[in-house]
Protein backbone atom coordinates (compact mmCIF):
# COMPACT_ATOMS: atom_id res chain seq x y z
CA UNK A 1 0.00 0.00 0.00
CA UNK A 2 1.28 3.46 -0.90
CA UNK A 3 0.57 6.68 0.96
CA UNK A 4 -1.37 7.91 -2.09
CA UNK A 5 -3.65 4.89 -1.68
CA UNK A 6 -3.94 5.55 2.05
CA UNK A 7 -4.87 9.15 1.38
CA UNK A 8 -7.45 8.21 -1.25
CA UNK A 9 -9.04 5.78 1.18
CA UNK A 10 -9.18 8.46 3.87
CA UNK A 11 -11.16 10.77 1.61
CA UNK A 12 -14.06 8.33 1.89
CA UNK A 13 -14.11 8.28 5.69
CA UNK A 14 -12.71 11.50 7.16
CA UNK A 15 -14.87 14.59 7.70
CA UNK A 16 -13.87 18.27 7.50
CA UNK A 17 -10.61 17.30 5.80
CA UNK A 18 -10.06 16.77 2.09
CA UNK A 19 -6.98 14.55 2.56
CA UNK A 20 -5.14 16.81 0.13
CA UNK A 21 -2.09 15.63 -1.82
CA UNK A 22 -0.14 18.27 0.12
CA UNK A 23 -1.43 19.04 3.62
CA UNK A 24 -0.78 22.78 3.46
CA UNK A 25 -3.77 24.28 5.27
CA UNK A 26 -5.31 25.89 2.20
CA UNK A 27 -8.33 23.69 1.55
CA UNK A 28 -9.45 23.62 5.19
CA UNK A 29 -8.55 27.27 5.79
CA UNK A 30 -10.84 28.99 8.26
CA UNK A 31 -12.88 25.99 9.41
CA UNK A 32 -12.57 26.24 13.17
CA UNK A 33 -13.51 24.23 15.11
CA UNK A 34 -11.89 21.44 13.17
CA UNK A 35 -8.66 20.86 11.28
CA UNK A 36 -8.34 24.41 9.92
CA UNK A 37 -6.79 27.62 11.25
CA UNK A 38 -8.19 30.44 13.34
CA UNK A 39 -9.77 33.21 11.26
CA UNK A 40 -8.71 34.45 8.76
CA UNK A 41 -7.38 30.93 8.21
CA UNK A 42 -3.74 31.64 7.33
CA UNK A 43 -1.87 29.96 10.20
CA UNK A 44 -1.49 26.39 8.96
CA UNK A 45 -0.47 27.55 5.49
CA UNK A 46 2.05 30.03 6.93
CA UNK A 47 3.69 27.18 8.85
CA UNK A 48 3.87 24.99 5.74
CA UNK A 49 5.06 27.79 3.47
CA UNK A 50 7.93 28.75 5.79
CA UNK A 51 9.43 25.25 5.48
CA UNK A 52 9.04 25.34 1.69
CA UNK A 53 11.05 28.56 1.48
CA UNK A 54 14.09 26.93 3.09
CA UNK A 55 16.41 25.38 0.51
CA UNK A 56 18.83 22.47 0.88
CA UNK A 57 22.49 22.60 -0.13
CA UNK A 58 23.48 19.56 -2.15
CA UNK A 59 26.86 18.05 -1.25
CA UNK A 60 27.99 14.86 -2.97
CA UNK A 61 31.66 15.19 -1.95
CA UNK A 62 31.24 12.80 0.96
CA UNK A 63 32.16 9.16 1.54
CA UNK A 64 29.64 6.70 0.18
CA UNK A 65 27.87 4.58 2.75
CA UNK A 66 24.56 3.81 4.45
CA UNK A 67 22.48 6.58 6.01
CA UNK A 68 21.52 6.15 9.66
CA UNK A 69 18.39 8.08 10.66
CA UNK A 70 18.25 6.77 14.25
CA UNK A 71 18.47 8.92 17.35
CA UNK A 72 17.90 8.75 21.09
CA UNK A 73 15.23 10.71 22.91
CA UNK A 74 14.05 10.39 26.50
CA UNK A 75 16.17 7.30 26.94
CA UNK A 76 14.61 5.52 23.95
CA UNK A 77 16.28 4.72 20.64
CA UNK A 78 14.13 5.89 17.74
CA UNK A 79 14.43 4.80 14.13
CA UNK A 80 14.09 8.42 13.04
CA UNK A 81 13.65 11.75 14.86
CA UNK A 82 9.87 11.74 14.67
CA UNK A 83 7.01 12.04 17.10
CA UNK A 84 3.42 11.83 15.93
CA UNK A 85 1.33 14.61 17.37
CA UNK A 86 -1.73 14.71 19.61
CA UNK A 87 -5.00 15.49 17.83
CA UNK A 88 -7.71 16.74 20.15
CA UNK A 89 -10.40 17.55 17.58
CA UNK A 90 -11.20 14.03 16.42
CA UNK A 91 -14.92 14.62 16.90
CA UNK A 92 -14.59 17.04 13.98
CA UNK A 93 -13.16 14.30 11.76
CA UNK A 94 -15.83 11.67 12.37
CA UNK A 95 -19.53 11.31 13.15
CA UNK A 96 -18.52 9.20 16.13
CA UNK A 97 -15.93 9.82 18.83
CA UNK A 98 -13.01 7.69 17.62
CA UNK A 99 -10.43 9.13 20.02
CA UNK A 100 -9.65 5.85 21.81
CA UNK A 101 -9.34 3.61 18.71
CA UNK A 102 -7.42 6.38 16.94
CA UNK A 103 -4.88 6.61 19.75
CA UNK A 104 -4.58 2.82 19.85
CA UNK A 105 -3.97 2.56 16.10
CA UNK A 106 -1.42 5.37 16.00
CA UNK A 107 0.44 3.97 19.01
CA UNK A 108 0.56 0.57 17.30
CA UNK A 109 1.84 2.08 14.05
CA UNK A 110 4.50 4.05 15.90
CA UNK A 111 5.58 1.00 17.89
CA UNK A 112 6.02 -1.04 14.72
CA UNK A 113 8.11 1.67 13.03
CA UNK A 114 10.21 2.69 16.03
CA UNK A 115 8.99 6.22 16.67
CA UNK A 116 7.12 7.92 19.52
CA UNK A 117 3.44 8.82 19.57
CA UNK A 118 2.22 11.79 21.57
CA UNK A 119 -1.45 11.27 22.41
CA UNK A 120 -3.86 13.73 23.97
CA UNK A 121 -5.58 13.09 27.28
CA UNK A 122 -8.90 14.11 25.73
CA UNK A 123 -11.83 15.59 27.59
CA UNK A 124 -13.93 12.45 27.79
CA UNK A 125 -13.40 10.12 30.77
CA UNK A 126 -11.02 7.24 30.20
CA UNK A 127 -9.08 8.61 27.21
CA UNK A 128 -5.82 8.96 29.13
CA UNK A 129 -6.11 5.54 30.74
CA UNK A 130 -6.99 3.91 27.41
CA UNK A 131 -3.97 5.50 25.75
CA UNK A 132 -1.66 4.27 28.49
CA UNK A 133 -3.18 0.79 28.17
CA UNK A 134 -2.50 0.86 24.41
CA UNK A 135 1.08 1.89 25.12
CA UNK A 136 1.54 -1.13 27.38
CA UNK A 137 -0.25 -3.49 24.98
CA UNK A 138 1.93 -2.55 22.02
CA UNK A 139 5.16 -2.22 23.99
CA UNK A 140 5.33 1.33 22.69
CA UNK A 141 7.01 4.55 23.64
CA UNK A 142 4.14 7.02 23.93
CA UNK A 143 3.94 10.41 25.61
CA UNK A 144 0.66 11.60 27.14
CA UNK A 145 -0.03 15.25 26.35
CA UNK A 146 -2.19 16.88 28.99
CA UNK A 147 -4.46 19.81 28.18
CA UNK A 148 -4.16 23.09 30.16
CA UNK A 149 -6.98 22.11 32.48
CA UNK A 150 -7.18 23.04 36.16
CA UNK A 151 -3.97 22.43 38.11
CA UNK A 152 -5.51 19.81 40.39
CA UNK A 153 -6.69 17.85 37.37
CA UNK A 154 -3.28 18.04 35.68
CA UNK A 155 -1.59 16.85 38.85
CA UNK A 156 -4.05 13.95 39.08
CA UNK A 157 -3.28 12.92 35.49
CA UNK A 158 0.47 13.22 36.03
CA UNK A 159 0.14 10.89 39.01
CA UNK A 160 -1.55 8.34 36.74
CA UNK A 161 1.27 8.66 34.20
CA UNK A 162 3.90 8.33 36.93
CA UNK A 163 2.83 4.73 37.51
CA UNK A 164 3.44 3.73 33.88
CA UNK A 165 6.39 3.19 31.54
CA UNK A 166 5.67 6.36 29.55
CA UNK A 167 9.05 7.87 28.60
CA UNK A 168 7.91 11.42 29.40
CA UNK A 169 4.87 13.54 30.20
CA UNK A 170 3.87 16.70 28.39
CA UNK A 171 1.63 19.64 29.14
CA UNK A 172 0.32 21.72 26.24
CA UNK A 173 0.00 25.39 27.14
CA UNK A 174 -1.12 27.01 23.89
CA UNK A 175 -4.51 25.30 23.51
CA UNK A 176 -5.79 27.43 26.38
CA UNK A 177 -6.45 30.00 23.64
CA UNK A 178 -9.00 27.87 21.82
CA UNK A 179 -12.46 29.40 22.22
CA UNK A 180 -14.06 25.95 22.20
CA UNK A 181 -12.24 25.24 25.48
CA UNK A 182 -13.33 28.44 27.25
CA UNK A 183 -14.30 27.78 30.84
CA UNK A 184 -14.20 24.36 32.41
CA UNK A 185 -10.93 25.07 34.22
CA UNK A 186 -8.87 25.70 31.09
CA UNK A 187 -6.38 28.50 31.27
CA UNK A 188 -2.85 29.73 30.74
CA UNK A 189 -0.15 28.68 33.19
CA UNK A 190 2.52 30.66 35.04
CA UNK A 191 6.16 29.71 35.46
CA UNK A 192 5.48 28.91 39.11
CA UNK A 193 2.66 26.59 38.10
CA UNK A 194 4.93 24.85 35.59
CA UNK A 195 7.47 24.37 38.38
CA UNK A 196 4.80 22.63 40.46
CA UNK A 197 3.94 20.36 37.56
CA UNK A 198 7.59 19.61 36.88
CA UNK A 199 8.18 18.70 40.52
CA UNK A 200 5.22 16.32 40.47
CA UNK A 201 6.96 13.81 38.20
CA UNK A 202 10.33 12.09 37.94
CA UNK A 203 9.78 11.61 34.21
CA UNK A 204 11.15 14.02 31.61
CA UNK A 205 8.78 17.00 31.52
CA UNK A 206 7.86 18.46 28.13
CA UNK A 207 6.15 21.81 27.56
CA UNK A 208 4.31 22.18 24.25
CA UNK A 209 3.47 25.57 22.79
CA UNK A 210 6.71 27.58 22.93
CA UNK A 211 7.06 30.34 20.30
CA UNK A 212 9.49 32.89 21.76
CA UNK A 213 12.95 32.94 23.33
CA UNK A 214 11.36 34.45 26.42
CA UNK A 215 8.96 31.55 26.87
CA UNK A 216 11.70 29.01 26.07
CA UNK A 217 13.86 30.48 28.83
CA UNK A 218 10.88 30.48 31.19
CA UNK A 219 10.29 26.80 30.42
CA UNK A 220 13.96 26.17 31.21
CA UNK A 221 13.55 28.10 34.45
CA UNK A 222 10.60 25.87 35.33
CA UNK A 223 12.80 22.82 34.84
CA UNK A 224 11.44 21.52 31.54
CA UNK A 225 13.52 18.76 29.99
CA UNK A 226 12.17 19.49 26.52
CA UNK A 227 9.99 21.97 24.70
CA UNK A 228 7.85 21.69 21.60
CA UNK A 229 8.04 24.78 19.42
CA UNK A 230 4.44 25.04 18.29
CA UNK A 231 1.73 27.57 17.48
CA UNK A 232 -0.91 24.83 17.65
CA UNK A 233 -1.09 24.56 13.89
CA UNK A 234 -2.19 28.18 13.54
CA UNK A 235 -5.38 27.37 15.44
CA UNK A 236 -5.02 29.71 18.43
CA UNK A 237 -3.66 33.04 17.16
CA UNK A 238 -4.07 34.64 13.73
CA UNK A 239 -0.85 35.93 12.16
CA UNK A 240 1.33 33.97 14.57
CA UNK A 241 4.89 33.57 13.35
CA UNK A 242 5.61 30.26 11.59
CA UNK A 243 7.53 27.77 13.70
CA UNK A 244 10.38 27.59 11.15
CA UNK A 245 11.02 31.30 11.66
CA UNK A 246 11.31 31.21 15.45
CA UNK A 247 13.10 27.86 15.79
CA UNK A 248 16.68 29.09 15.14
CA UNK A 249 16.62 31.79 17.81
CA UNK A 250 15.00 29.46 20.34
CA UNK A 251 17.57 26.73 19.60
CA UNK A 252 20.41 29.21 20.03
CA UNK A 253 19.02 30.39 23.37
CA UNK A 254 18.21 27.06 25.06
CA UNK A 255 19.47 24.28 22.82
CA UNK A 256 22.22 23.36 25.24
CA UNK A 257 19.77 23.12 28.15
CA UNK A 258 16.95 20.94 26.83
CA UNK A 259 15.69 18.92 23.90
CA UNK A 260 13.87 20.88 21.22
CA UNK A 261 11.03 19.41 19.18
CA UNK A 262 9.25 21.42 16.49
CA UNK A 263 5.91 21.03 14.76
CA UNK A 264 3.74 23.02 12.38
CA UNK A 265 3.64 22.32 8.65
CA UNK A 266 6.43 19.71 8.49
CA UNK A 267 5.32 17.32 5.78
CA UNK A 268 8.33 15.48 4.35
CA UNK A 269 11.68 13.97 5.16
CA UNK A 270 13.32 16.98 3.53
CA UNK A 271 11.41 19.23 5.93
CA UNK A 272 12.69 17.08 8.79
CA UNK A 273 16.27 17.65 7.66
CA UNK A 274 15.63 21.40 7.53
CA UNK A 275 14.28 21.36 11.08
CA UNK A 276 17.32 19.49 12.40
CA UNK A 277 19.63 21.87 10.56
CA UNK A 278 17.86 24.78 12.27
CA UNK A 279 18.52 23.31 15.71
CA UNK A 280 15.70 20.88 16.48
CA UNK A 281 16.39 17.44 17.96
CA UNK A 282 13.21 15.95 16.52
CA UNK A 283 10.00 16.92 14.77
CA UNK A 284 6.35 16.37 15.56
CA UNK A 285 3.77 15.81 12.81
CA UNK A 286 0.03 15.90 13.48
CA UNK A 287 -2.56 16.25 10.73
CA UNK A 288 -1.20 13.80 8.13
CA UNK A 289 -1.30 11.17 10.87
CA UNK A 290 -5.08 11.61 11.08
CA UNK A 291 -5.31 11.09 7.31
CA UNK A 292 -3.10 8.00 7.60
CA UNK A 293 -5.23 6.43 10.33
CA UNK A 294 -8.56 7.20 8.71
CA UNK A 295 -7.16 5.77 5.48
CA UNK A 296 -5.83 2.45 6.76
CA UNK A 297 -5.59 2.39 10.55
CA UNK A 298 -2.27 1.36 12.07
CA UNK A 299 -1.06 0.18 8.66
CA UNK A 300 -1.67 3.64 7.23
CA UNK A 301 0.42 5.18 10.00
CA UNK A 302 3.23 2.74 9.22
CA UNK A 303 3.07 3.58 5.51
CA UNK A 304 3.33 7.30 6.24
CA UNK A 305 6.23 6.92 8.68
CA UNK A 306 8.14 4.75 6.20
CA UNK A 307 7.52 7.35 3.50
CA UNK A 308 9.11 9.98 5.76
CA UNK A 309 12.03 7.68 6.54
CA UNK A 310 12.80 7.17 2.85
CA UNK A 311 12.61 10.88 2.13
CA UNK A 312 14.85 11.76 5.07
CA UNK A 313 17.47 9.18 4.05
CA UNK A 314 17.54 10.47 0.48
CA UNK A 315 17.80 14.12 1.58
CA UNK A 316 20.55 13.33 4.07
CA UNK A 317 22.55 11.38 1.50
CA UNK A 318 22.37 14.16 -1.08
CA UNK A 319 23.41 16.76 1.50
CA UNK A 320 26.42 14.75 2.64
CA UNK A 321 25.02 13.48 5.94
CA UNK A 322 25.35 9.82 6.88
CA UNK A 323 24.00 10.26 10.42
CA UNK A 324 21.91 12.85 12.22
CA UNK A 325 25.07 14.11 13.93
CA UNK A 326 26.36 15.18 10.49
CA UNK A 327 23.45 17.58 9.93
CA UNK A 328 24.34 21.24 10.37
CA UNK A 329 23.26 24.73 9.37
CA UNK A 330 25.55 24.62 6.33
CA UNK A 331 23.11 22.21 4.70
CA UNK A 332 20.37 24.84 4.33
CA UNK A 333 20.00 28.31 2.84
Amino acid sequence: MTYAEVRESARNTILNCKACPECNGLACGNTMPGPGSKAPGNGANANWKAWQEIRLNMDVFAPDGPVDTSTELFGRKLSLPLLTGPIGSLTQYSKEDVTIPFNDGVIQGCAETGVIDCFGDGLAPGVLEAGLASMAKHGAAAIPVINPIAMDDILREIEIVNATDAPAVSVVVDSAGLSIWSGGGFGSKTVDQLKVLRESTKKPFVVKGIMTVKNAMQAAEAGADAIIVSNHGGRVLPYAAPTAEVLPEIAEAVGDQMKIIVDGGIRSGADMLKALALGADAVLICRPIAVAWFGAGAEGVKVYVEKLRGELKEAMYMCGARSLADIGSEMIR
